[in-house]
């Protein structure tokens, strides 16, 4: 496969190309390129500004639709606080909070209805894009709330055994590079991203396919206990590896000393995601609200994702000393926090004033996208905890109650 890059693309062409290039086999693998057109801190996705998210963006998430998400989420952290005997500080890590609309929901949310829980509230934002982290600061810094200490900084700035509290994201995982690899003829290879040495003005890429880079590929699928050489699977047979998502779950578990990890995300889990009829993968690109599968075009001006191995990160996580509490579905979780009594109080409603009703019934449309079973309400969301002494998971989490 090869793709033309057009102008507004050259500098990152150039900078991938020269990358290649320089490499050993003058090739990359997927997961670099896929970094590198993601989060370059110049060029990348993500550091510029065509990483709109929003209506008027490629693509859009729970947040964009309302502030209910961030208040439903809000009150599975009153609860943990709760479970937890309310420790002071309480700490609050979101990893990837894209423009802070989530935060904004969550902190207006707490001062109105849990002002105490605030007080005792640290607030931490891990994020990677400079152009985001400046949106977030920006938003944040606006709010007139005097009891918020919001802070950030990078996982690896965070110690060992430090926090307390909760680490969570929505639509995290999903965008961290993945490897690309082929099973064929009984032998697991991967795909390598290639640049014409030839380029002249015109910034070229395809693929070849080689000997593995390393083999935490081979050992993943020990992990999640996948044979892909079985009769079962076509040959050849195209997937996904997200190794970054194990390294992030590591980190995740080495800082946490007593509290949770809330993932949302969309995604499967092992046997669902390596099925045998999924033989192309789960790799998606996202351009103005389309999505497609070609990774070569749009370079730098499109997102990337995979879909999240939720088995991967269960396993990985209960090896570095995580204990899952469950997987559910958003829409089941959102409900079990209040949704349908959000959507039942519209419905009661004895508004006359016709704005106001137009008002209500685009939330309650909103409601309705947030648990739709075939799209947000199909999501994932996976809860694992540590440190937890027996008395302090008594009860089920709300989000995980049936609603």
């Amino acid at each position: 496969m090869t793709i033309q890059l057009d102008d507004s693309n050259q500098t990152l062409g150039s900078l991938i190309s020269d990358r290649i290039t320089g490499s050993f086999q003058q090739r990359i693998t997927f997961a670099e390129y896929m970094d590198l057109v993601l989060y370059h801190p110049l060029h990348g996705y993500y550091a510029s500004n065509a990483a709109v998210i929003g209506s008027k963006g490629d693509f859009f998430t729970s947040p964009h639709l309302g502030a209910d998400f961030g208040e439903l989420l809000a009150e599975q952290f009153v609860q943990m606080w709760e479970m937890m005997q309310r420790p002071s500080p309480f700490t609050l890590v979101e990893m990837g909070a894209g423009q802070g609309l989530l935060a904004l929901d969550l902190l207006r949310y707490l001062q109105r209805c849990h002002p105490e829980f605030l007080r005792s509230l640290d607030y931490l934002i891990v994020e990677r894009a400079p152009a985001f982290r400046a949106e977030q600061q920006r938003q944040i810094n606006a709010l007139s709330i005097t009891d918020i200490h919001v802070r950030w900084c990078t996982l690896d700035e965070i110690p060992t055994d430090s926090i307390t509290g909760c680490f969570f994201s929505n639509e995290l995982v999903d965008a961290l590079p993945v490897h690309q690899v082929v099973m064929a003829s009984g032998q697991l290879q991967e795909v390598y991203v290639t640049a014409n040495p030839d380029r002249g003005d015109d910034r070229q890429f395809g693929e070849v396919i080689g000997d593995l880079s390393t083999p935490r590929l081979a050992t993943y699928f020990d992990l999640v206990n996948i044979n892909l050489a079985s009769d079962r699977y076509p040959s050849p047979y195209r997937t996904e590896i997200n190794l970054a998502a194990l390294d992030w779950i590591d980190a995740v578990a080495d800082r946490l000393h007593r509290g949770y990890v809330l993932t949302i995300d969309y995604g499967y889990t092992s046997d669902r995601y390596y099925s045998p009829t999924r033989s192309q993968g789960t790799l998606q690109c996202y351009y103005q609200h389309a999505h497609h599968s070609d990774p070569y075009i749009h370079v730098g001006r499109q997102d990337i994702t995979a879909h999240v191995d939720f088995t991967a990160l269960e396993r990985q996580g209960e090896q570095r000393g995580l204990t899952s509490l469950g997987l559910t579905p958003q829409g089941l979780f959102l409900m079990a926090l209040g949704l349908g009594d959000r959507i039942a109080a519209l419905s009661q409603s004895t508004a006359t004033d016709t704005q106001v009703i137009q008002a209500m019934l685009r939330r309650r449309d909103a409601l309705h996208l947030l648990i739709n079973p075939m799209g947000l309400g199909n999501f994932g969301v996976l809860i694992q905890t540590k440190g937890l002494a027996s008395s302090e998971s008594v009860y089920p989490l709300k989000g995980l109650s049936l609603p």
